[in-house]
C-alpha cells in the first residue's frame, strides 16, 4: 500500500523519521481534563448569562449577552467535538490507518480545529467593537446596535469561519495528520506548494488581525472611560469604570498570551516554506495553550463581573483596611450608568439643556 499517494491516507507520509513523541496515558489524561474543564467552565458561563438575560431585558445589555452566548456556546462545542474526537485517536493508539481509511474523520477534525479556533477569535474582536461603540457613541448604540443586528453579526461570523474552514475541501486539498498523529490541521511539514502557505498565512493573519482589532477597540473602551472618570465629578459610574477596565486587561492579556504563539508559529511555517525551523514539539506547545484560552473565556467574560469583583473587594479592603469606593455603588446598573456618564461628556450641552428645562416650562 503506498500511503503517500492513497488519498484516504493523507499526510501518513510525516510518520516516518518523527521525532514527536507523546506520552499516551499522560496525553489521555490532559485531553480529558482540558475537555472537561471547558466544558463545565462554558456551561456554567451558559447557565449565568441565561439567567443574566432574563433579568435584564434592556436593548444596551441584549447585544453583549447575545455575543457573549455565542462566544460560550462556540466554545462549549469546540471542547466537546475536537476533545472528544482527540480522545478517541489518543484511545485508539493513534492508529489512523485502522480508522481513518477515507480521511473523513481527518478532515472533519480539521474543519473543526479551524473552525472552532477562528470563530472565537471573530467574536471577541466583534464584542470589542461593540463595547467600543457602546462607550464612545452611546447614543447610536442604543438605537443603531439592536438585537436584530446582533445576531446577524453573530451568522455571518460563523458562516465566514465556516468557509474558511471547508476552502481546503472546496479546492480539493485533504487535511494532513500532523507529525504527533494526534490532530489535523494544513500541512505543516515541507510545506512548498503556494497553496498550503497560503492556507496557513490565511489562518494566520485572520487569528492575528482579530487580535489586533480587539487589542484596538479595548484600548480605545478603556482610555474612554478612565478620561471619562477622571473628568466626571459624578460618583456613580466608577464602579462600572471599575469593573470594565479589569475585564479589558484580562480579556487583552489571556488572548493574546494564549493564540499568539500558535498564531505566529503557523505564520513563520507559511513565509519560511520548507526551511521552517518548528518542530513538532513546538506545534503541539502552541496548540495547547490556544486551548487554554477556550477555557478561560467563561472565565473572563462572564465569571469576572460586578459581583466577583464585589467580592474581591471585601477582601482587599478587610486585609488591607482601606476604604476606597463606596460600597453602595455596587448596586447601580453599569450599564445604565456609563451610558449617562458617556453621553454626558459626549455632548457638554446637554446637561444644560436639562437644566433650562424646568426654566422654560414654568415660563409656558
Amino acid at each position: 500500500m503506498n500511503g503517500s499517494k492513497s488519498p484516504g491516507l493523507a499526510g501518513f507520509g510525516i510518520f516516518k523519521n518523527t521525532t514527536c513523541h507523546t506520552e499516551k496515558k499522560i496525553s489521555v489524561f490532559f485531553s480529558i481534563i482540558f475537555m472537561t474543564v471547558g466544558i463545565l467552565s462554558n456551561s456554567l458561563a451558559i447557565a449565568i448569562l441565561l439567567k443574566a438575560y432574563q433579568r435584564f431585558r434592556q436593548k444596551s445589555k441584549a447585544s453583549f449577552l447575545l455575543l457573549a452566548s455565542g462566544l460560550v456556546v462556540t466554545d462549549l462545542f469546540g471542547h466537546l467535538i475536537n476533545g472528544a474526537i482527540a480522545v478517541f485517536v489518543y484511545a485508539s493508539d493513534k492508529d489512523w490507518i485502522r480508522f481513518n481509511q477515507s480521511n473523513i474523520l481527518c478532515s472533519v477534525f480539521g474543519i473543526c480545529m479551524v473552525f472552532f479556533g477562528l470563530c472565537p477569535l471573530f467574536l471577541g474582536s466583534v464584542m470589542a467593537v461593540e463595547r467600543c461603540i457602546g462607550v464612545t457613541k452611546p447614543i447610536f448604540h442604543s438605537t443603531k446596535m439592536t438585537s436584530k443586528h446582533v445576531k446577524m453579526m453573530l451568522t455571518m461570523v460563523c458562516l465566514f469561519a465556516v468557509l474558511i474552514a471547508l476552502l481546503p475541501i472546496l479546492r480539493f486539498r485533504a487535511y494532513q495528520i500532523q507529525a504527533s498523529r494526534t490532530w489535523c490541521f494544513y500541512k505543516t511539514e515541507h510545506v512548498e506548494d503556494w497553496e498550503d502557505r497560503f492556507y496557513l498565512l490565511l489562518f494566520s493573519c485572520l487569528g492575528l488581525l482579530a487580535l489586533a482589532i480587539s487589542f484596538l477597540c479595548n484600548a480605545v473602551t478603556g482610555i474612554t472611560l478612565l478620561r471619562v472618570k477622571f473628568k466626571s465629578q459624578q460618583r456613580q459610574g466608577r464602579s462600572h469604570h471599575f469593573e470594565m477596565i479589569i475585564q479589558l486587561l484580562a480579556i487583552m492579556c489571556v488572548s493574546c498570551i494564549c493564540w499568539s504563539p500558535f498564531l505566529v508559529t503557523m505564520a513563520r511555517i507559511g513565509i519560511n516554506e520548507s526551511r521552517s525551523k518548528e518542530t513538532c514539539e513546538t506545534i503541539l506547545f502552541a496548540l495547547r495553550m490556544a486551548t487554554w484560552n477556550q477555557i478561560l473565556d467563561p472565565w473572563v467574560y462572564i465569571l469576572l463581573r460586578k459581583a466577583v469583583l464585589k467580592n474581591l473587594y471585601k477582601i482587599t479592603r478587610g486585609c488591607c483596611g482601606v476604604h476606597i469606593i463606596n460600597l453602595h455603588m455596587w448596586e447601580l446598573s453599569s450599564i445604565k450608568n456609563s451610558l449617562k456618564v458617556a453621553a454626558i461628556s459626549e455632548s457638554p450641552v446637554s446637561s444644560k439643556q436639562i437644566n433650562l428645562q424646568p426654566l422654560s416650562s414654568m415660563g409656558q
